[in-house]
């Protein structure tokens, strides 16, 4: 057994310092535009997605080529039944992929990757993932958060000859920064890499590797202590999986993706070169937000594939099914979740492709629209999931291999609903995602107006501060009154003759982002510095500009197709009623802005932690096994068996 956790051990952090490490990770400045931050200023800036930007035309050519290559191999190769009840995918199947270049798709051809575009290499990661959930995370886990992207932003050209080589063809990566007791909170950060010589010592135990059962690179998140020559701080490095004293502990097991090689890995006493260092010291956190802004887009793109799969059985299903004498999709209590799971998949398409090829451009910056489609494809998904489910009745609860033995389809449904479920916890929780993007989303307030609601602020920033407020606002604050939205010809392009009339939805999202950026000025204006711990109006700001953006997207992406396909009409009347649909869920949402019951839920909460409801508690009980909440991860030599296995 590992030595006792020394609490002393772990970095003593007040919330407030906890919050500024945040804040120093975040990128400050806004060089390019943004589409969803003018969205959160009540400007509905439609020019900066429409028309809908294209891949080159070479681009599209490989990148189409590699899908139909994939796409073989995922119908061939792959036995998604095997890998959900063996609990592991096979090595030949990981070998092939790697044969196939599957490892380097966002890798520079000069390096021997595949150098698909953002929009391909998502396309590529829903094929994988409709044929194996788990198959699609340890591709994502590898190139969206791996060491592959950290090293194309930050690393040198040393560092990218020595190891995007490696990692395009043969060569596995996992990320390493949650611990078993830090999770989105990383000023904790245990993990120590101490300067010595032309290397760094780097002890403690991460949580939640992806890949790290398997992989042969990591990028590992530490922190340097600060010393004489060393600015110290949480640093990246790039660190060789089978390095002594690296061992991999245990390979956890979930409710859901039963294949993922992920584990809990120790280092002690491990020592990385100084060339391995990712970026300066102290620049881990920045290069790790830095990753994700392209990175988390990976998780939408495998939430499409799920749509896509959900409408495809529910479309098969519900046609041979009867009730009551017509098909179950007729009965309006049925055919609605049909509806809805369409014009979502439909939606979240839309949402992923436009962030997608904006990212390739690199023409605006897609903080916070990649955080959205995050956000809104995994809870989206785990409700088209869910829905399916319901189609499909007890069926859907039965497992694929039940259904086989007794001689019936075996559609996995109940397995995608537990392999969806993790998209909301992964990089970055719900909750966290939320307060993620209402940060950013306020960031021009914060601008003009942070100094004032800031307690540290001497008087004589806070009257500076409030003098620029005061002309912020006073040319603000009037645009906010009206705009195209209140005229009836606006957005005229969107009503071709024969079509649904789209141009109605981006009048309501041009009103109602007006009427978002209101709300959340006169919420700033109410609350001030306490604006921050209101999480349940900061979550319904965020989930209001996620909605309209996927309108946007949605209308946007219909007129494309209007353009370049035959089914332009289907597509106008998906993005209709989405739209239709987004609306009431928006609305929804601007009542609950007010109207809710926040904080009783506050003093409901209190009780609980007090003990003040134990007597609800009664009349059960808890099968739970014994032990700690948070396990033991005090530095030091394991005393595990490493189960480690690189694949070869």
């Amino acid at each position: 057994m590992s030595a006792p956790l020394d609490k002393s051990q772990q970095p003593k952090v007040s919330e407030r310092e906890a919050r500024r490490v945040a804040e120093a990770a975040r990128e400050q400045d806004w060089r390019k535009p943004s589409f969803a931050k003018e969205l959160f200023l009540g400007r509905l800036r439609l020019d900066l997605i429409h028309p809908h930007p294209m891949p080159p035309p070479e681009d599209a050519r490989r990148g189409e080529e590699f899908l139909a290559t994939l796409r073989d191999f995922c119908e061939t190769k792959i036995d998604s039944a095997q890998i959900e009840r063996e609990a592991k995918i096979p090595d030949e199947v990981i070998n092939g992929l790697k044969e196939l270049g599957a490892l380097g798709m966002k890798i520079d051809t000069e390096y021997g990757g595949l150098g698909l575009t953002q929009v391909y290499y998502n396309k590529a990661l829903a094929l994988v993932g409709s044929a194996s959930p788990a198959l699609g995370a340890l591709l994502s886990a590898h190139q969206s958060i791996g060491v592959p992207q950290p090293l194309k932003i930050f690393g040198t050209p040393e560092q990218k000859a020595a190891f995007l080589p490696r990692l395009a063809r043969t060569d596995i990566s996992a990320f390493l920064l949650t611990e078993p007791d830090v999770g989105s909170d990383p000023a904790r950060l245990a993990t120590t890499a101490v300067p010595d010589g032309d290397t760094y010592v780097m002890d403690g135990v991460k949580l939640w590797t992806t890949n790290g059962v398997v992989a042969d690179l990591l990028v590992v998140m530490a922190r340097v202590p600060k010393s004489e020559g060393h600015k110290g701080g949480i640093t990246a490095f790039v660190v060789e999986a089978d390095a002594p004293g690296v061992t991999v502990e245990k390979r956890n097991a979930f409710m859901g993706l039963r294949g993922l090689e992920n584990g809990v890995t120790r280092f002690h006493q491990v020592r990385v070169p100084a060339e391995n260092r990712i970026g300066a010291e102290g620049a881990g956190l920045k290069i790790a937000l830095t990753t994700l802004n392209t990175g988390r887009l990976s998780l939408p793109a495998m939430c499409v594939g799920a749509g896509k799969w959900c409408l495809k059985i529910a479309r098969e299903w519900s046609s041979v099914r009867e009730q009551w004498g017509k098909p179950v999709a007729m009965h309006e209590a049925v055919g609605s979740k049909i509806s809805f799971i369409a014009a979502t998949t439909f939606a979240l398409e839309a949402v992923l492709d436009l962030s997608s090829q904006m990212a390739d451009e690199d023409r605006n910056d897609i903080r916070i629209e990649a955080a959205l489609a995050k956000l809104y494809g995994s809870e989206m998904a785990w409700l088209m999931a869910d829905e399916l489910v319901q189609i499909r009745g007890g069926r859907g609860f039965e497992t694929a291999d039940s259904l086989a033995a007794r001689g019936e389809r075996a559609v996995p449904a109940e397995q995608i609903l537990r392999d969806l479920r993790i998209n909301r916890i992964f990089e970055g929780s719900t909750e966290i995602m939320h307060l993620l993007i209402a940060r950013e989303a306020v960031d021009a307030h914060l601008k003009v107006a942070g100094d004032i609601i800031d307690p540290d602020k001497p008087f004589s920033a806070k009257a500076k501060a409030g003098a620029n407020a005061a002309g912020f606002y006073a040319k603000w604050l009037p645009k906010l009154v009206t705009g195209p939205g209140q005229l009836p010809r606006s957005y005229a392009e969107f009503r071709p003759a024969g079509h649904p009339d789209l141009s109605v939805h981006l009048r309501y999202a041009e009103r109602t982002a007006r009427k978002l950026a209101r709300s959340t000025f006169y919420a700033m204006s109410r609350w001030q510095g306490r604006m921050e711990t209101k999480q349940g109006f900061l979550g319904r700001i965020v989930d209001i500009g996620a909605e309209l953006f996927a309108m946007s997207a949605a209308c946007v992406r219909a007129e494309l197709l209007r353009t370049t396909e035959d089914y332009g009409r289907e597509a106008y009347q998906l993005a209709d009623v989405f739209c239709r649909q987004s609306r009431i869920r928006v609305e929804e949402l601007f009542t609950r802005l007010w109207s809710n019951t926040d904080d009783l839920d506050g003093k409901v909460v209190e009780g609980v932690l007090s003990g003040t409801y134990t007597w609800l508690e009664q009349g059960i009980v808890d099968p739970s096994g014994e032990g700690p909440w948070i396990a033991e991860a005090a530095p030091g030599p394991s005393q595990h068996e490493n189960v480690h296995r690189p694949i070869r």
